[in-house]
This record gives C-alpha cells, structure tokens and sequence, in this order.
C-alpha cells in the first residue's frame, strides 16, 4: 500500500469533511459532527448534505464536488451502496485519507466482501488511505471524529490506542476513562479493507519522534503480515515507544502433522508470544490488564527496572495480601534504615507501623501521607526504587487533601508513586478530582502488582547475532544443495558441524558387519535408521558393552519396520535439553529450548523465539524454562555452562534463518557437563 497519507493527516488535519454530515445525532453522520463540534476541532470543518445547506449550525454542501476545498481527511456516513461513488469523488479531488463509517460490507456478505475490495483498489488506485469500512471514528488530541461509546476527549501527549475492533476502543476508553488514563488518539481499523492494525503502526513508525514515542496500545485480531508488524513494533521499541497489547484468536494450534517435537509443541499463539517477545510488546489477555499496565507505564514515568519497593497504606490487610503478591512476583519489600523508620514514628500517630510496610492508621490525613511520602523518597532513594500507596476511605479525614498530598508527592519525588484507592464510591469526588488534574490509579492492589510485573519483567529490544566463528555458510549451503525430507544422520552431522554446533561421535552403518569396524571405546548407544521418533519404536538401545552385545542389538533394531541401518555413539552423561526450530508460516522460525529427552512433548516446559536472536534472548530463554535448577545443576550435582547452550541457541537460530528451506529440526537431547556438551540425536527435515 503506497499512500500519500500521513500520520498527520489522521491526528491533525488541516480540514476534514463529513460527508452525510446530519441534524439527527441518533444517526452516525450526526453524532460525528455534534463530538467534532463540541470537542472544539480548530481546523476548517466541511460538511456534505445534499438536502441541507446548514447543519448543526454550520454550512453544508450539496456535493462532493461543490466543496471549495479539497480537504485532507474525509469521513463517509452514508449507505454502503453510495459509499462507492462517494470514494471516487472523493478520490479524484485529492484527498489523502478517508474513514468509512458505513456498515453493510464484509461483516454481513460474501458480495460485501468483494465491494471492500473493490473500495480497497479504488484507493489504492489513487494513494488514499482507506480506513473501515465499518468504523466508528478516530479521535486524536486534534478532533474528536467518533460516532459511538462516550463522547471522547483527547490529550496532546497522552496514550495512542490503535485497534482492530471499535467496539474494543469503546469499551477499554470507558473503562481507561474511569481510571484516569488520557489519550492521544483512538485509532480502530473497523473491516480493514485497505489499512490494519500493522499500517497504522507504520504511520507512527514513520512520523517524527515526538508521535513514534510514549505509550502505545493495541488490540490485535488478525496478523496477515506478522515481519511487517515485528518492523515497525520494534523500530518504535527502540526509539524509546512502550508497546502493550492483545491478539486475540490465537489459541488455535492447527493442523499440522509435524515430524519433530519443537513442531508438535509449537502453535499460533506460540508464535504471537514469541512475535510479542521480539517486538518488545507487554502482551497482555484482557482489557482491565490491559488498562492496569497503561496505569503502571504512566505511574513509573520512565522508571522501568525497579525491584526494591515501599509500600505505604492505611490499613495493614491491603498491604500485607500487596506485599504477599510482589514476593510472588520476585520483588523485594526491604526494611528501612533506621532513620527513615525514626522519622516515619514521628510524622504519625501513636500505634502506627512506621517499618515497611507502612502503615499509617485511618486517621491518616493528607498531611500525614505526604510527610511518609516526603521521608522515604528523601532517605531511601538509594534502596526503594517504587512506592506504592493504598489507601480507603475511612471517613475520618478530607479524601481531597489526600489525593493533593499524592500528586505534590509525584511531581516533587524522585520515587514514582503508584496510587491505588479502594473506595471509588464513598471517595468517588475526591477521585473526580484527581482524574480531572489528569492523574490516574488502581483500584486493587493485587492487579497492581501484577501489572508492575508485567512491566519491570517487559521484553526489550535486543540485537541478533548474524555471524558466529566457525559457521561455514558455504559448507552448510553444500551440504543442503538438492535434498528435500528428512536428511540422514549422516549429512544432519556434517550441517551441525559446519555450523559449529557440537555433536557426538558416531557412525552410521548399513552393514552388520560393520560394526566389527568401529574403533570407539563402549559402552556405546544404538539408534535405528529410519523411523523418525525412535524411543516411540524401541529404536534406542543404552549400554552396550560389547561387540556380541553390539550384534544383538543390531539384530533387534533390524526387525523394526522402517529400519534401514544403526547409528553407533558414545555415551555422554548429564543434564538433557531439548535445542529446536520450526519455520511458522508467516512469522519466520520458532526457536525452541527446553527440558529434553523423552517426556519433552509431555512437560512441555519450553520457550521459544523468533530467529534470529541475540545472546541475551537466548540466555533469557534458558533461564526462564521451569526445570532450570536442574540444567544449571542440583544438589551437587554438575549442570551445563549457559554459555556454552546460549551458544548453540544462536547458532540454530542463525542456521534456520540462512537457509530457511529448513521447516522443522531437533536437537533431542543436548547433553553434557559444564563446557562439554553434544548433541545426541538431530533430526532436520527440509522443503
């Protein structure tokens, strides 16, 4: 898509147009007009009714073509079989955007499938950007362009909520709304005949920094083009945007019959969490958990890595069920120096709790709190680098004078404060108050907890290695050049091997008698050839401690259809995981890394990223797997370097991403102590 639009065109135009502009605000063409009116748009507003040369006191025309302008952003509130007509018009004036507010398309019929398309390539056919059809609006710190949910106000500066559902936009601003959470501009894509989710992120991608940065969420439903959205997503990441967001439909795993573990293990919303990790996106499940990381993002004011925190509350319950969930979470509630405990006794009445928790009794009074709130910035700026205020009402003292105490403590610390009031009723004016200053809070303290973790934990941005010494990409090209399939264990050596990835010794024959010709030391391990999982067959045999015994085994393994051959290696003790990758369609490879052995598919304790990845996406993936404490090693016992499996981590990943004819590999298991580690059995199939 190749328009002439820009952010700017959507946020702040300098004119925009209604066409089906209406006195009747039960109808969208009157509701749309009555918000832009009453939210104060400053640019020129042009108005299209053929019926009425005056609506909503303000002058309309009769035409398209009458317009004594051409204006850069247009709305279309007609029905959907004028709307054809109307984007022509439209179009051959000059117009750089235009927002279809009609429904009657894609969501009702197969034939209204087939018209946004028709609207689709009419724009694309003039570099309009095309929005909807089947939207209800934008709004932006500049105009107030929505027909449904509240009448929106916006904030120059605030969040950026771009959205693949308007009803979506409705439901989370309502509730944003009651928070206290202000926004820059509500964007919905309504059908996306043209423009999605991902164009949107492009627009802000390519804007100036000022509109690229600050909070930006979204609501995703569908993903047609998954590298574009990783792009733009982790272009804004580093320049400094916090991304949050929902996909939705993404439980469903497929059908796929898939040769390999990481495969079977590896679904679509597998890949969306791991497109989400790359993009560094806060990948959230629900509107409220959604709103409660807005609150989070906007409370810490830049302040993102934090772990050591003071809670302060007027009640000991709340704070202790807070200080419960932050333990849980990995964050540290630390004493106070002695000093900053003596001070806290001193500002409040007798019978409080001045150690941390805080706590500073129902007869706090704004006074109180913001004298707490004063000393610990100024005495444990060195060991708190959150507080988190609770507080109720009690009915013993001015709510107001509270909320005032919290927001001088948050313009004149250097803590960040993270409000959360527990009585939106009783204190329901007082928080009216605080919302109208443009502050925002909690409403419970557990879901601010959460919502800390979920930021202070958030993915970041890393850079991927591309290169690795010894990696031979001309011997890997080779060796690849040809085959499709399943490749044997002979050739799946060699490709490890010109990849630097460390394997086993070990031959590969299709002779009995060869056997007699193998010169490593036993005990030794026999695999079968040909059947793809052979622990599920019978087809791996441990300790075999001599050559009678090596004849035995290959007769056993003979007999087992499919089999066309034996792998003979030597046997490697320690830990076992599983190393993997599997090309997801659209997104590129999955990396997987995990417990291994044969209870892979059935622990599932694994995670995965999108290649190619960098040394700390991998060490982050080895460390975050559940059964860490017994590859790092346990009671005593020797684990494996972590230096030595991020290494391979990235050398897999760079090998599917060289050469991505690879759909699908395992290294099932890696095994070893410290340093010394090898793959035992590879498998690698190629299309």
């Amino acid at each position: 898509m190749s328009t002439k639009a820009t952010l700017k065109s959507l946020l702040d135009p300098a004119s925009l147009v209604v066409v089906g502009a209406s006195e009747d605000i039960t109808k969208p063409g009157g509701k749309l007009v009555r918000n832009i009116l009453t939210r104060g748009y400053t640019g020129r507003l042009l108005l299209v009714n053929p019926k009425a040369s005056e609506v909503q006191g303000v002058r309309a025309y009769a035409t398209i073509d009458a317009l004594p302008t051409v204006p850069e952003l247009a709305f279309i509130a007609i029905p959907s079989k004028q709307v054809r007509s109307a984007l022509v018009e439209l179009a051959r004036k000059g117009v750089q955007a235009v927002v279809v507010l009609s429904a009657g398309f894609g969501e009702m019929s197969a034939e209204g499938k087939l018209e946004e398309q028709r609207l689709a390539d009419i724009a694309d056919a003039h570099g309009v950007l095309l929005i909807g059809p089947n939207c209800s609006g934008i709004v932006s710190h500049a105009h107030a362009s929505k027909f449904s949910g509240l009448p929106p106000e916006s904030h120059k500066g605030g969040i950026d909520f771009l959205s693949g559902s308007g009803a979506t936009v409705d439901f989370l601003y309502e509730l944003a709304t009651q928070r206290g959470l202000r926004f820059n501009s509500l964007l919905n894509v309504g059908n996306s005949a043209q423009t999605g989710v991902t164009d949107l992120l492009r627009l802000y991608d390519e804007a100036p920094d000022s509109d690229a940065a600050g909070i930006k969420l979204l609501y995703v439903e569908v993903l047609t083009r998954p590298q574009e959205f990783l792009h733009h997503s982790r272009s804004l990441s580093l320049k400094g945007c916090l991304l949050a967001g929902i996909k939705s439909g993404a439980t469903e795993a497929g059908s796929r019959a898939a040769a390999s573990h990481t495969g079977a293990m590896a679904t679509n919303d597998t890949a969306v969490q791991a497109l989400f990790d790359k993009a560094g996106i806060i990948r959230v499940r629900s509107r409220p958990d959604l709103v409660d990381v807005a609150t989070a993002l906007t409370c810490a004011r830049g302040k993102l890595d934090g772990r050591r925190i003071a809670i302060v509350s007027d009640a000991g319950g709340p704070a202790v069920v807070l200080a419960d969930e932050l333990n849980r979470l990995g964050f540290v509630v630390p004493p106070f120096m002695p000093v900053t405990r003596k001070r806290i006794s001193e500002a409040l009445p007798p019978g409080a709790a001045a150690g941390n928790p805080v706590d500073c009794l129902p007869t706090r009074n704004g006074e109180t709190i913001g004298n707490v709130l004063r000393i610990i910035a100024e005495e444990e700026q060195n060991n708190i680098h959150y507080i988190l205020f609770i507080d109720g009402d009690s009915g013993l003292a001015d709510n107001w004078e509270i909320c005032k105490a919290v927001m001088h403590a948050q313009d004149e610390d250097n803590v960040p404060i993270f409000p959360c009031f527990l009585s939106p009723i009783s204190a329901g004016d007082a928080l009216s108050r605080f919302r109208q200053a443009g502050r925002c809070y909690f409403e419970d303290e557990v879901a601010m907890a959460r919502a800390l973790g979920k930021v202070v934990n958030r993915p970041v941005v890393t850079t991927a290695a591309l290169s690795a010494g010894g990696y031979s990409r001309e011997r890997i090209a080779s060796l690849l050049a040809g085959r499709t399939g399943p490749l044997s264990p002979c050739v799946t050596s060699q490709i490890l091997q010109a990849a630097g990835i460390p394997v086993l010794c070990q031959s590969e024959l299709t002779d009995r008698d060869a056997l007699n010709t193998v010169t490593m030391p036993f005990p030794w391990v026999m695999k079968v050839v040909g059947p793809l999982h052979k622990s599920d067959v019978g087809g791996v045999l441990l300790g075999i401690g001599s050559i009678q015994e090596a004849h035995r085994a290959w007769d056993a393994l003979l007999r087992i259809p499919g089999a066309t051959g034996c792998v003979v290696q030597e046997m490697v003790q320690g830990p076992e995981v599983i190393i993997g990758a599997n090309r997801e369609e659209g997104y590129g490879h999955l990396v997987a890394c995990g417990l291994g052995g044969i209870y892979t598919e059935v622990l599932k304790d694994v995670r995965f990223r999108l290649a190619p990845l960098s040394p700390v996406e991998a060490e982050e993936m080895i460390r975050t797997i559940r059964a860490f404490p017994i590859i790092n090693g346990v009671r005593g016992q020797q684990g494996m370097s972590v230096k030595a499996l991020v290494d391979i981590l990235v050398r897999v990943a760079l090998l599917v991403t060289d050469f991505p004819l690879i759909s699908e590999m395992d290294l099932n298991p890696v095994k070893g102590h410290g340093a010394e580690l090898r793959t035992v059995d590879a498998r690698i199939l190629v299309d």
